[in-house]
């Protein structure tokens, strides 16, 4: 990476405890670093880690959840190091969320005004008229038109589209240095869609805040992002630029993710994965993968395999090139 990284995960790992007293290894022995101004993205099925990651950089893992071991080091600091009050003000002024269901980010009993002004006043102790011009001017930012009826509005009255971009308003309220957009356009339609990756992309540009993408949409990675992290049962299974990963995929999960959002002879050969995710308190021996890979050895079933760079940029976690 030839920026200097504004955060660096260091063998991250994470725990949910379920009802039953299983553990869930949500995250397992995750390690990569972004940097600044940069955009990475994150991608694989549902179930396979990204959110909890997310939620763990954040600190905002749910009380069945908790982070076992690693280092998260943002602009040089630990973060697992600081107190629950450090957090509150990193949060929100240093690094910002924006949730996938706007619905579920915003309170339906206070008005937008309300909304995207609370973070202003936390943490930059802003009030009255002098708030209100802020949040006009945060509105128009997002290309919300007529900030000034839209500050009086509650969010059902507003479209999906408008909601999004009201949450994005708010990750933006402070500044923040580092953005993470988990599924940010999934309740979006295609056009909806465009015009709020736009968006962010005209946002990064002027401002510099370095994005991190958590999605299943790989054409949003192929339009947004620099470089890629696969993650599956808990892992990163392939690493590497964008480009690489879309030329030439490493992993065979990588790959099949490939064939069946796109089709790699075209849109009428995609192909569904076959199985299932594996249960993440019950993980197969070996590969995780190994029951759905097409290419599976002995090795496979019986011995985890390690990262191994197949160039300075590009790692798989596969035993088709080596593992060890």
């Amino acid at each position: 990476m030839d920026k200097k990284p504004i955060l660096q995960v260091i063998d991250l790992t994470a725990h949910f405890e379920s009802y039953e007293k299983r553990r869930v290894k949500a995250v397992d022995h995750v390690s990569f670093e972004v940097g600044k101004g940069d955009t990475l993205g994150i991608i694989g099925e549902s179930g396979c880690g990204k959110s909890t990651l997310a939620l763990s950089i954040l600190q905002v893992l749910p009380p069945s959840a908790r982070i076992v071991a690693g280092q998260i080091i943002f602009e040089g600091e630990d973060l697992l190091k600081k107190s629950p009050r450090e957090m509150n003000r990193i949060r929100g002024e240093k690094i910002s969320m924006i949730l996938q269901d706007p619905m579920m980010a915003l309170n339906p009993v206070f008005t937008v005004g309300d909304q995207v002004g609370e973070t202003l006043r936390y943490h930059r102790s802003l009030h009255g008229q002098v708030l209100m011009e802020k949040v006009k001017e945060l509105l128009l930012s997002v290309r919300i038109p007529e900030p000034e009826r839209r500050i009086r509005q509650w969010p059902h009255e507003m479209s999906g589209g408008m909601r999004q971009r009201i949450v994005g308003a708010i990750a933006l309220s402070c500044g923040p240095e580092l953005i993470i957009a988990d599924e940010p356009t999934t309740n979006l339609d295609v056009t909806i869609q465009l015009q709020y990756l736009d968006l962010l992309k005209d946002i990064q540009d002027k401002t510099g805040v370095t994005l991190i993408f958590i999605t299943h949409n790989l054409g949003i990675v192929a339009q947004m992002c620099r470089s890629v992290l696969v993650m599956y049962a808990g892992k990163i299974v392939e690493r590497a630029p964008v480009m690489e990963i879309y030329d030439h995929p490493a992993h065979p999960y990588t790959r099949m993710l490939l064939e069946a959002a796109f089709g790699l002879q075209g849109p009428r050969e995609r192909k569904p994965i076959p199985g299932e995710p594996p249960d993440l308190a019950n993980l197969p021996t070996g590969c995780s993968f190994h029951p759905r890979c097409p290419e599976v050895d002995a090795i496979c079933r019986i011995q985890e395999p390690s990262e191994t760079f197949l160039s300075p940029s590009q790692s798989a976690r596969c035993w088709l090139y080596g593992g060890k």
